[in-house]
């Protein structure tokens, strides 16, 4: 254990940094798109607050065909892109755009389902108090929906936990970039489960600090 520690413990720990870096990175800046987009999928769709049926159709039909392309797909087809915005298509920084564009319509969609759950009696109750759209979004859909909105971003952070596994295959960096290059590529089956095993803890921590947080809200 010892002797694998020293030959590949630096390793591990930078390529655990880079997974964390571009998970972090991606999750916030999917948070500042997402969230506002899921909002306005409620709010323009038809019976919405601010009902707009063109924009909604167009909005919703872009948002159902980035979500229909798996990341790895997505990651070539946007290569040029990447390289125009981020200045280079390898490393940690030329996998954030990819992740953004991957992540950021899927949680569109989960917060959009997690508005809509929310009982539209109360919604009517505060418009027929003549309460202004933009207090009613922020006071009473986004508040009463803070437990759902809680699980999706779990499940956003764990769908970008494993898209960063799979953006080593393209030197992203990271803990699959170590699984691919030198787990399978060198065959050394060890570094392979040791990725493996601290990709599950990762998830199964995101996914207890999730939970443990919505239920909080939901008392709340």
């Amino acid at each position: 254990m010892n002797a694998f520690w020293s030959q590949w413990g630096n390793v591990i720990i930078e390529g655990l940094g880079q997974t964390l870096v571009m998970v972090c990175i991606a999750l916030a800046l999917s948070i500042v798109i997402g969230i506002p987009l899921g909002v306005l999928l409620v709010i323009t769709r038809p019976g919405g607050l601010n009902s707009n049926f063109p924009f909604y159709t167009g909005l919703n039909s872009i948002i159902n065909v980035l979500r229909s392309l798996p990341f790895i797909i997505l990651l070539f087809l946007i290569l040029p892109l990447t390289k125009v915005i981020m200045g280079t298509t390898i490393g940690v920084q030329g996998v954030l755009l990819p992740l953004i564009i991957y992540t950021a319509p899927y949680l569109a969609r989960l917060v959009e389902t997690s508005l809509l759950e929310v009982d539209g009696g109360v919604i009517e109750a505060y418009q027929a108090m003549g309460i202004s759209h933009f207090h009613i979004i922020c006071s009473v859909l986004l508040r009463e929906a803070r437990g759902g909105i809680i699980r999706g971003l779990t499940i956003a952070m764990i769908g970008l936990i494993g898209a960063t596994a799979m953006a080593g295959l393209v030197g992203a960096g990271g803990l699959g970039s170590i699984a691919y290059q030198y787990g399978f590529l060198r065959n050394e089956p060890t570094i392979m489960y040791t990725t493996i095993i601290l990709l599950i803890i990762l998830v199964q921590v995101v996914q207890s600090l999730g939970n443990g947080i919505a239920k909080s809200l939901d008392r709340n």
